[in-house]
């Protein structure tokens, strides 16, 4: 059951990402991310109010911190998404949202195999060749396009790499939340995640504020994102921390298929093998 909750989780994930990329490629990606995370805000706590829960004190600051994270996480992707390519953006940052939660768990007692370790090993060469460009592509571009075609590539990898720390920081703490809590703490969470976006974005002097008809379609976002990290906290109930990090993960697969698919995006072939290193990861991790 708890593999179940957890790639549901990755479903969901990967076909809010997709749609908050999108709208994000419309507008600017901090509106997209404020409106996504407010909406599932308030899906999330439509649901807490009827589960029955016993949260303390230190669930609520977990889940704080998890939302922090969220918010973060939200915020790089869709700033990645909006700039960069979907399938470089999107697996970069699920190599991080695997491997802190791996690590964590492994902190908190879990038992990591060595076959987890040699996904995290698998994992580094991957981030490597996904993040890589290719140099024929480099050379057909005209001089004035190259820089801003090596700048714009490099800030989609540092916003992948952002957002996998962040949404491995959401894991990591979710986790820490126990069932007996109800899902209070998870309201919190996504609660905390509005303005953590906000005070990115204001950091990092964007316009956050929901404008326009475009940036509407972020409302679908909402019940997607809720739906998964509902789904990732029953899994952590149900299994080990690890376990559901790691496979929840796996959500830049349907957005990948879904961007291949839809806006026909090519991935050259040292990406390929780069994106195949990191399936490879996270599946050693998986059954480790």
């Amino acid at each position: 059951m708890a593999i179940l909750l957890a790639l549901c989780s990755s479903l969901a994930y990967g076909l809010s990402d997709f749609v908050g990329g999108l709208v994000s490629r419309r507008t600017s990606p901090w509106p997209v991310a404020t409106l996504g995370q407010l909406s599932s805000t308030a899906c999330v706590l439509v649901v807490a109010l009827t589960v029955h829960g016993d949260p303390t004190r230190s669930d609520f600051l977990w889940a704080a911190l998890a939302g922090v994270g969220s918010g973060l996480g939200t915020g790089f992707l869709y700033r990645g998404l909006a700039s960069g390519r979907m399938g470089v953006v999107s697996p970069i940052s699920a190599v991080g949202a695997a491997v802190v939660p791996v690590l964590a768990g492994a902190l908190g007692g879990e038992r990591v195999s060595l076959v987890v370790w040699l996904g995290i090993l698998c994992a580094l060469p991957g981030i490597w060749l996904v993040a890589s460009t290719p140099e024929d592509d480099i050379s057909r571009s005209e001089d004035p396009l190259r820089s801003r075609a090596r700048a714009t590539f490099a800030e989609g990898v540092a916003d992948g790499v952002l957002s996998g720390l962040g949404f491995g920081l959401l894991f990591a703490a979710l986790g820490q939340v126990p069932a007996s809590a109800g899902l209070l703490p998870l309201a919190l969470a996504q609660a905390v995640s509005v303005p953590a976006v906000i005070a990115l974005a204001m950091a990092l002097r964007a316009p956050w504020v929901p404008r326009g008809r475009p940036v509407r379609w972020a409302l679908l976002t909402g019940p997607l994102g809720g739906a998964a990290t509902l789904s990732f906290l029953l899994a952590t109930h149900r299994g080990y921390l690890t376990v559901a990090g790691v496979l929840a993960a796996l959500y830049p697969a349907s957005t990948v298929l879904l961007a291949a698919s839809f806006l026909r995006e090519h991935v050259h072939r040292a990406q390929g093998v780069g994106l195949g290193l990191c399936a490879v990861a996270v599946t050693l991790v998986a059954v480790g």
